[in-house]
């Protein structure tokens, strides 16, 4: 009877662990302050200010970028462009050489000399469901990669819904490009 008690009891306990988010599959803060998994690349600087990671170009393009590759997941983030930037969140990369081309880059460019690129496309993939406006203010953005099946919203709405199987694992970039300046704040990837 004893045994069998305690046998419900963790059997229990494992239940609410999981109900409660406490499993494996919780949401990880990537991009962290003085962290071995991220590394810079290009003509771009990346440093932290406070909690903020901020991307500044005076030209050309630069990374931030993950070590480690992932595979299906959703990644959550908040973004502040001001009006230079040509900024973007590059998804499944093939290598740590970033392309649209070997990865899927969701925009963040209200000012795209060509709309159909503009922020929430996913370039050369997906122009973009809705225009929303994002310059000056901070803004959301969330990513699902699911199998084949990618995803994005800006703010909530939804900009880019495609089923693509080109990719499907790679590194995360976050881009700098153009004069000028991009925030990010609360970038979580929860993998599953």
């Amino acid at each position: 009877m004893i045994k069998s008690l305690t046998s419900f009891w963790l059997f229990g306990l494992v239940l609410l662990f999981n109900s409660c988010g406490l499993s494996n599959d919780a949401e990880k803060v990537i991009f962290v302050k003085d962290s071995n998994e991220w590394f810079q690349e290009g003509r771009a600087s990346w440093k932290f200010d406070g909690d903020l990671l901020v991307g500044t170009s005076l030209g050309g393009s630069g990374f931030a970028m993950t070590n480690k590759k992932y595979q299906n997941f959703t990644l959550s983030l908040e973004f502040y462009p001001d009006t230079g930037i040509n900024s973007g969140i590059f998804v499944r990369c093939k290598n740590k050489d970033i392309s649209n081309t070997d990865c899927y880059e969701m925009n963040i460019w209200d000012f795209h000399p060509d709309q159909e690129s503009r922020t929430g496309s996913i370039v050369t993939r997906s122009k973009p469901l809705v225009n929303v406006e994002t310059v000056g203010k901070w803004n959301s953005y969330k990513i699902t990669c699911k199998s084949n099946h990618i995803r994005t919203w800006i703010n909530g709405e939804l900009t880019a819904d495609i089923y693509d199987d080109d990719l499907s694992e790679g590194y995360i970039a976050l881009q700098a490009a153009e004069p000028g300046i991009i925030k990010f704040r609360n970038v979580k990837i929860k993998e599953f």
